[in-house]
């Protein structure tokens, strides 16, 4: 995790908060850097993890979450995390061997039998339901990244009831949290894209938005961010937000206000 993100949204693996929904959004760059951020964030916090990972192998998490500090192989084998490993799970499903009968496969949708994501569902709630002898904190939902879901078929519907039910599942009924990184591009004609971004948007406590200089590449600022604390979700108040620029390292990440990079000063 990076400790000056943690300044910034205010948060510690101590006192992890409870029943939040983070949307992790980006723009004209790569925001995978969050999804490792909170993904060590809670696993040094002690909670259950459930990490369904679309975009890359467990060993590309595994590699970058070393470097943070964190063992994903251990917390595996003792069942603090469950890793979905959705590229191996489509090529399963596909073109390898046959589901074993009553273990569907949670991406079934692909089948074709069903095109609603009931089973991906049914799979994070038998994931983060506590059994005896658990002693972690509160379960959380980890998604990397939902866009893919909309390109492997899933309708727009279909995702935003995934994650309505994953809300009330982990986040209201098991006090837990949900996190989710979408890719958007405001100048995209991707419109079913656009309309889940948008409308997560609308239902996130939380917003962390990357995005790419609008004047391009540059080797000491790599893009900015905006936290958005979404107050007027529960209060009759307006949305704080804060933007920063941001520099990624090999183990690290440094924010810092427009225009302040070191190289600058």
């Amino acid at each position: 995790m990076f400790a000056e993100l943690n300044e910034l949204l205010g948060a510690s693996p101590e006192r992890p908060d409870a029943g939040k929904f983070t949307l992790l959004r980006d723009t004209r760059t790569d925001g995978s850097f969050l999804v490792h951020h909170f993904l060590s964030f809670y696993l040094r916090a002690g909670c259950k993890v459930c990490f369904v990972a679309l975009l890359q192998s467990f060993s590309h998490y595994s590699i970058v979450a070393q470097k943070l500090g964190v063992s994903l192989a251990a917390a595996k084998e003792r069942g603090q995390l469950v890793f979905l490993e959705g590229l191996k799970s489509c090529l399963d499903l596909l073109f390898g061997e046959e589901e074993q009968p009553g273990q569907p496969s949670p991406l079934q949708f692909l089948s074709g039998g069903s095109c609603d994501l009931r089973a991906l569902f049914d799979f994070v709630r038998v994931s983060l339901s506590a059994t005896a002898g658990d002693s972690w904190k509160g379960p959380v939902l980890l998604v990397d990244d939902l866009s893919v879901l909309l390109s492997l078929g899933a309708a727009p519907v279909a995702v935003l009831d995934f994650i309505h039910y994953c809300r009330v599942c982990v986040c209201c009924q098991l006090k837990g949290n949900v996190v989710v990184l979408v890719h958007s591009n405001e100048d995209s004609e991707d419109e079913e894209n656009e309309l889940v971004v948008n409308s997560l948007c609308h239902h996130s406590d939380l917003i962390l938005w990357a995005e790419g200089l609008a004047t391009g590449f540059c080797k000491d600022v790599h893009g900015q961010i905006k936290i958005i604390k979404r107050l007027s979700l529960r209060q009759a108040e307006q949305d704080l937000v804060q933007v920063y620029q941001y520099k990624i390292q090999d183990r690290n990440v440094t924010f810092f206000a427009r225009g302040l990079s070191a190289a600058v000063l």
